[in-house]
């Protein structure tokens, strides 16, 4: 089964206490993308400017991304920079530039309008609906937001929650969005919008899902060598994504279990390197025995009686 995510294409400046990069591949389409493609077809709607380096083009074409939907405008590619902090769990934005992103609207080629499962990334949520408006009764829908439209675009928001199956968010997000000072009652609060599962995102602290039969909470893979942070939410949403297309869209709750596992997976992989480089080295063998691995740490035999 294919996936079609529209999102960001970007060329971002990361500098970690483990380095820097400058211009480098960047963005919520790219990441998703090269996570999700370990699973299944993966098909891409986005803008790159006149400046977009040609060899990032071709690594993702190589790697098995169909480009038909990627739109090349006059002028600059969105280009954002930060840095993190020494202990990773907070970044400064040194630069937003948003180039021909910011007048970007996403046109479906023809044959990208009956894939059966759809990320809609983080882009403004009016140009998620027109998304929607193109695509011809898809089997999942997912999307994933941020702050900033929340404030800026919250009635918009609302009208694609009634649209989706599953919605990705971080904890100051789901607060956010609900006025809920608890995680748990802001996602029991989304829930009621009109998704059928909510994954709350906590990064280190791994992930937390909601479903109309429960919760599930499985803790983020303990990295030793951090290196960059950057993208590590879109690999977590591509590999869950990617799972589930690949497993042809179960929503049952033992499926949904393992794609969270996937995600978490696949994101231990990204964080391990610099940019989208932890994705370009993995295969669908590298990715089980990690999830073997996430397995391991996670399960526990209860005493007897308990």
């Amino acid at each position: 089964m294919s996936l079609l995510v529209v999102g960001s294409v970007a060329l971002d400046t990361v500098e970690t206490p483990a380095g820097k990069r400058d211009s480098a591949l960047g963005g919520s389409a790219s990441y998703f993308s090269l996570a999700a493609v370990r699973y299944c077809p993966v098909h891409l709607v986005a803008v790159v400017g006149s400046d977009f380096p040609g060899q990032n083009r071709d690594l993702l074409a190589k790697e098995g991304v169909d480009l038909t939907g990627l739109q090349t405008a006059d002028g600059p590619t969105f280009r954002w920079g930060g840095v993190y902090h020494e202990d990773m769990n907070r970044r400064d934005t040194l630069f937003t530039e948003l180039g021909v992103f910011e007048t970007f609207h996403p046109e479906l080629p023809e044959s990208y309008r009956e894939l059966p499962y759809v990320l809609l990334a983080n882009i403004d949520p009016e140009l998620q609906l027109e998304v929607l408006e193109q695509t011809r009764s898809p089997r999942l829908v997912a999307l994933d937001t941020m702050n900033f439209w929340i404030s800026s675009k919250l009635d918009a928001l609302h009208r694609v929650l009634e649209k989706v199956h599953l919605f990705f968010l971080n904890d100051e997000e789901a607060k956010q969005l609900t006025g809920k000072t608890n995680v748990l009652t802001a996602a029991r609060e989304i829930l009621r919008m009109g998704p059928r599962m909510v994954v709350i995102k906590r990064g280190e602290h791994g992930a937390l899902t909601l479903t109309e039969h429960g919760w599930f909470s499985l803790t983020a893979f303990p990295v030793e060598s951090l290196q960059d942070p950057t993208g590590a939410g879109d690999s977590f949403a591509g590999g869950m994504l990617g799972y589930l297309a690949s497993r042809g869209g179960r929503l049952d709750d033992g499926e949904l279990r393992r794609a969270v596992a996937h995600g978490t997976a696949v994101a231990s992989h990204t964080v391990e390197h610099f940019g989208v480089d932890g994705l370009l080295e993995l295969d669908r063998a590298k990715i089980d025995a990690r999830v073997r691995e996430v397995w391991d740490l996670s399960r526990f035999e209860l005493e007897e009686g308990a």
